[in-house]
């Protein structure tokens, strides 16, 4: 019997050395440039994809297993999806979930979004691990029809992500409230209804788990955007402030960021909590410095250790920058660190209830290992009075 030719590629990923990974492109047509990382979650791909921490870059999934559940409205971290684009191993198959309202592929072609799949994934992630996360290309054609030249040109005339302040264009627009609690069954989201503490949130690219894991430890929530000043924080009278999780490179948000935090440090004593880019921006503003990683921390597994306790917690990451420990001040303690390798992960300050962490404890990879971590914030605040 003869062999059938194989179907031809619909998609092209141009990586900026000139490495080029052809498959079969679902979601979106056209073209995106990005940084390409690698995600090692099994699960949550939706969550990943509509992470505003992921703006700017497009995402590899080691996982081959992508979109056999779907996707649902109850599963978006924000509005829309805010990575470029993603790619996999398999192609998507048709869901199979209770859960499931849509199909991947229709979901991200309604929202602007290129994919590829039939990827040797795991050429791909040695790749980023041995060099780097890459500037890449990504396109997709349903003719095939592909000049690599300008798409490896393209690749390479992307700016990257050092200096590049995202957080302003991932940030909410304007103030509002957040009541929605943890998902619980069989009701689902329910309201908070009798909060505790008043917590002004500050949006760098807020998950909105984030925002439900403050309202389940009993947190009257007011989200500002990444661009609020001290003034418009403390009119507010909050009880304390989050600072939240965002993308890009944490000095250009710091401009204006930091100023800000350190104002609310040198004027009042509120307790103060910061995830992931929040927690960079806290670790400028007392004085420490951020570095590029060589390929970040991004997955649902990620052993970190309490370095108070003993403790380790399996956590879920994502960041491509990450506070250098050498670079803390006297009064700054380093409280978490990865057990992958050795960077921080977490800071708090000796004599004041300011702490922040680089893993996301919503995310529940443990499932609760980290979500101490919301409750003990609240508990710097009732201790406040």
């Amino acid at each position: 019997m003869a062999q059938q030719p194989s179907p031809r590629p619909t998609a092209c990923l141009a990586l900026a050395d000139g490495t080029l990974f052809y498959g079969h492109g679902f979601g979106a047509t056209g073209e995106t440039t990005a940084e390409l990382c690698f995600n090692t979650a099994m699960t949550g791909y939706q969550e990943i994809m509509t992470d505003p921490s992921y703006a700017g870059q497009i995402v590899t999934f080691t996982f081959p297993h992508i979109g056999n559940t779907g996707v649902n409205p109850e599963d978006d971290e924000t509005a829309d999806p805010v990575a470029a684009g993603m790619v996999v191993k398999w192609d998507p198959t048709v869901s199979s979930n209770w859960r499931a309202t849509q199909e991947l592929g229709d979901w991200l072609a309604a929202r602007g979004r290129i994919a590829i799949g039939g990827v040797d994934t795991r050429r791909l992630t040695r790749a980023i691990r041995q060099s780097g996360a890459p500037h890449v290309a990504l396109s997709f054609d349903p003719e095939g029809n592909f000049d690599a030249e300008a798409l490896v040109a393209k690749a390479r005339g992307f700016a990257g992500l050092e200096g590049m302040d995202l957080a302003k264009d991932v940030t909410c627009a304007q103030s509002y409230q957040w009541n929605e609690m943890r998902w619980a069954w069989p009701d689902g989201y329910a309201p908070q209804t009798a909060p505790k503490h008043k917590v002004v949130a500050i949006d760098y690219g807020a998950k909105r788990n984030i925002l439900r894991c403050l309202a389940s430890a009993g947190c009257d929530v007011t989200v500002l955007p990444a661009s609020a000043t001290a003034e418009e924080v403390l009119a507010h009278n909050p009880d304390g402030v989050f600072l939240s999780n965002g993308p890009g490179d944490p000095a250009a948000t710091g401009k204006y960021a930091v100023p800000m935090i350190q104002k609310i440090l040198d004027t009042t004593d509120l307790p103060m909590f910061g995830i992931c880019l929040g927690h960079q921006m806290l670790a400028l503003a007392l004085g420490g410095r951020t570095i590029k990683m060589n390929h970040g921390h991004h997955g649902a597994n990620h052993p970190v250790q309490d370095r108070e306790t003993g403790k380790v917690e399996i956590t879920s990451m994502n960041h491509g920058f990450a506070v250098d420990s050498q670079s803390l001040p006297e009064g700054v303690v380093e409280t978490h660190v990865s057990l992958f390798d050795g960077s921080n992960c977490g800071i708090r300050m000796k004599d004041r209830p300011v702490f922040s962490v680089q893993h996301h404890p919503e995310a529940s990879p443990g499932p609760q290992d980290s979500f101490y971590l919301f409750e003990r914030f609240a508990e710097h605040m009732a201790a406040r009075g």
